[in-house]
């Protein structure tokens, strides 16, 4: 009896093929002959305390006219499926937060979830890298803006941003005497009501903001750096940044290394690490991207490596 996997993202129609990690995903499932089925985060449901969902069945195609075809919506309960991946987007918003309750009682009902629930919930995009430190530049999270004004005249040049965005969206570089700091600050904390993460700015950010990818466990040997447009400090490909394939460095191997023992142990099976320089700024855990640039520039199946490791886990 072939595997049956629930893809939780944001709508497929919309989705670039090219570039889209959960469809790549998709793709290798489907390769593997597991039956795919398909819904968004609203389409989650629970019903006489079993977690349900309103889905489709789906069929991919790497065809950039026509990659998908759905079925009629059906009504199916979560332990039904072999794994559900979780890969909405952020922003991470209280809607989400009670779709991981959900999804962390569908598993105790017996469904695995990917990346699993709780820590999609505990591990912050931002904030874990808190439990790194030796690995992280100087940083600072506070809605004070006493606290975020002092912390820039230290560190002289510093990047800050919210706690729930995606893409390089609301991240300002502010330094040391610059006119606009107490209006970016009373932005980003909406007049002290918001914690927000300041960090002393990395000039490396030139030679790219590197995603690693961790698949259970294994550091993936190619990263992708996301190189900064001219007068931009954001190398987000969202924000305009252009993706450069690159082996992966012993600097950069050691620090993903290092964490990597960690995300095995709260079940994050898929992670992007980013880094600048020496530095680990984020951990990816809702929806890491950049596995198909890879894939394309070195001939591998990243995916490939995670079906592996869950076949194992279910069969």
């Amino acid at each position: 009896m072939p595997h049956s996997l629930l893809m939780v993202m944001d709508p497929i129609d919309q989705i670039n093929i090219v570039k889209d990690t959960s469809f790549g995903l998709l793709l290798e499932a489907q390769r593997r002959g597991w039956d795919l089925y398909y819904c968004q985060q609203k389409d989650l449901y629970l019903d006489q305390g079993e977690v349900r969902a309103n889905c489709q069945s789906l069929r991919v195609f790497n065809n950039p006219d026509k990659w998908f075809e759905v079925e009629a919506s059906e009504q199916k309960s979560l332990h039904r499926f072999g794994a559900v991946f979780m890969r909405k987007d952020p922003p991470f918003d209280m809607n989400y937060i009670y779709s991981t309750y959900l999804l962390e009682l569908a598993e105790q009902q017996g469904t695995l979830v990917v990346n699993n629930p709780r820590s999609l919930r505990d591990c912050n995009e931002k904030l874990f890298t808190a439990w790194f430190p030796e690995l992280t530049p100087p940083t600072l999270v506070t809605s004070n803006a006493r606290l975020l004004k002092q912390f820039v005249v230290e560190q002289k040049d510093v990047i800050l941003k919210p706690l729930d965005g995606m893409g390089g969206a609301s991240i300002f570089r502010i330094k040391q005497d610059d006119p606009n700091t107490s209006v970016i600050i009373e932005t980003l904390t909406e007049g002290g009501r918001r914690l927000t993460m300041a960090q002393r700015f990395i000039p490396e950010i030139t030679a790219g903001d590197k995603r690693i990818l961790v698949v259970n466990g294994e550091v993936i040997p190619y990263v992708l750096a996301r190189i900064p447009q001219k007068g931009e400090t954001r190398g987000n490909l969202a924000a305009g940044g252009s993706g450069v394939p690159m082996p992966i460095s012993k600097q950069e191997q050691a620090l993903a290394e290092t964490i990597a023992p960690e995300l095995v142990k709260r079940g994050l099976y898929f992670v992007g690490l980013d880094v600048i320089g020496n530095y680990v700024t984020e951990i990816n855990v809702t929806s890491p991207t950049c596995m198909r640039e890879l894939d394309k520039e070195y001939d591998i199946n990243i995916a490939a490596k995670l079906f592996e490791a869950l076949e194992q886990k279910i069969t």
